[in-house]
């Protein structure tokens, strides 16, 4: 477990603006779960910083002495997607399929940790929508012409 009595982990809170100490709900353990790409082209810069950013912090913390579950997703089936793959004439999820593993090859040339889980949107559909349903039900969300 690690010792953040002399020296707790800051982290910049972007709802204050403010440094705030790490406060974890199990001592000493952590979750971080990030947006991972839309696999819909090859990998950008925008992809690699994504990725990148949460890397290092997942080893600081590691480094620190936590113990960290690393989440992140892939979406692998929207709008841009089915959009590409009609433009390109490629079925859609032959072609996430193939970004994804490009996306891949590309965070290990970066060194980028693998993430503990890495879900897929196109296998969490059934949870997806019981969120949503969830959320308008407590009038946290809207439909928008049907969506």
């Amino acid at each position: 477990m690690p010792d953040t009595t002399t020296s707790p982990v800051l982290l910049h809170n972007t709802l204050t603006g403010h440094k705030a100490p790490l406060e974890t709900l199990e001592p000493g353990k952590c979750g971080i779960y990030c947006c991972g790409p839309t696999v819909y082209d090859l990998t950008h810069l925008g992809n690699a910083r994504a990725a990148v950013v949460p890397d290092l912090l997942v080893r600081f913390l590691r480094h620190m002495g936590y113990e960290v579950t690393y989440v992140r997703n892939v979406t692998d089936i929207d709008d841009k997607i089915i959009a590409r793959s009609a433009e390109k004439g490629e079925e859609a999820q032959a072609m996430a399929d193939r970004f994804t593993a490009e996306y891949h090859r590309d965070m290990a040339a970066l060194n980028v940790l693998e993430p503990d889980v890495e879900p897929r949107v196109s296998g969490t559909i059934p949870e997806i929508i019981q969120l949503v349903e969830q959320l308008m039900d407590r009038g946290l969300a809207y439909a928008v012409q049907g969506d």
